[in-house]
């Protein structure tokens, strides 16, 4: 039986500016960054996306000019979310995704229509924590205080430091609006100082584990960002015992151990990681998808056999090669994800 997905990381606005055509069916020909493509707006609708969080996200000192802002200043960081914010309000006046936003009635959107909440990955677009209602109310419905880099928040996965004094601030105000904290990319005092401030449950939309990534050979400049990139088996714990979700990622180097780019990982690669996270958390009804499918790199990059969201059916069948049961594929597939953002 087809099963309708729900993916909890998708850099959809983000890929539009980098000069793909989301709206081609044609993956070979729709141009842009990083190809061959595996996502579009109407690859998703094929693969049967139902529901999805999209994601504002803006590099500091970074590259395309379309997604970069100065480091540090809060008004270029704005500007450059706004952008994106901007591309799906577009989108979703022409009928191709809903933007869930807080209070509106719950609507059952066509089947080419795409529910959609909005994921900010780097919040410096936020200029202080008393702007943070008015994204809100556009449809941001989690938000990550930092990516690999440095923000005004907090430090990422590429950074040893934790959260700023701003940022402290800006969690208990995210706490106040309902607005739910995205782990992933968070440096591990970031997080450390995350938990410490706040009990509610979290989400790691697109994360992967650093017992099977790190195997003791990550080494050079960019080893402490590729080590805490992926969750520790703590933190698993921690964001279970909360209530919380994790999204598993796509890309084969965040799958293989020692994090290698030399070949795509396997299906039996990936799924190690979704049990190892099932086994902590003594439960999968607190996993989905985050695949993060294809953000920042092509769909030749994803586990053997994955190229599009047509292939996430291939997901399931080796899950169930692995012993899940019907109730408990269909709830990694759309049930887990679709349960928690019902419960907020």
């Amino acid at each position: 039986m087809p099963h309708n997905w729900f993916d909890a990381h998708l850099d959809l606005a983000c890929i539009a500016l980098e000069g793909r055509d989301m709206h081609s069916a044609d993956l070979a020909t729709c141009a842009g960054a990083n190809p061959p493509a595996a996502i579009t707006l109407p690859s998703l609708v094929e693969g049967r996306v139902r529901s999805m969080l999209a994601t504002i996200f803006i590099e500091p000192d970074g590259s395309p000019a379309a997604i970069a802002y100065k480091s540090g200043d809060a008004d270029s960081a704005h500007a450059a979310g706004l952008r994106q914010l901007e591309l799906y309000k577009d989108w979703e006046r022409r009928g191709l995704i809903a933007i869930v936003r807080p209070g509106a009635m719950p609507t059952k959107p066509a089947e080419t229509t795409i529910e959609t909440r909005i994921l900010i990955e780097g919040a410096d677009c936020i200029q202080s924590p008393d702007e943070a209602w008015w994204w809100r109310d556009q449809g941001v419905a989690a938000v990550s205080l930092a990516w690999a880099k440095q923000t005004r928040y907090a430090g990422g996965n590429g950074c040893e430091t934790g959260l700023t004094d701003l940022g402290r601030t800006m969690v208990g105000e995210l706490d106040r609006l309902g607005i739910v904290h995205d782990t992933t990319h968070l440096s591990d005092a970031s997080l450390a100082q995350l938990f410490d401030l706040t009990d509610k449950p979290v989400i790691a939309s697109h994360s992967n584990c650093r017992a099977i990534v790190d195997d003791g050979s990550l080494t050079g400049p960019l080893a402490l960002g590729m080590r805490q990139r992926h969750l520790t088996d703590a933190s698993i714990r921690e964001i279970a015992r909360r209530g919380g979700m994790i999204g598993s990622v796509l890309y084969s180097p965040f799958i293989i151990k020692g994090g290698l780019r030399d070949r795509r990982a396997t299906l039996t690669e990936w799924a190690a990681h979704v049990d190892h996270q099932c086994d902590l958390m003594q439960t999968r009804r607190q996993i989905g998808l985050g695949s993060d499918a294809d953000g920042g790199f092509s769909a030749a990059c994803m586990p053997d056999g994955i190229n599009r969201p047509a292939d996430y059916k291939k997901l399931l069948e080796t899950l169930s090669q692995r012993g899940w049961t019907d109730p408990e594929i269909e709830g990694f597939a759309w049930g887990n994800w679709t349960r928690f953002w019902n419960e907020r």
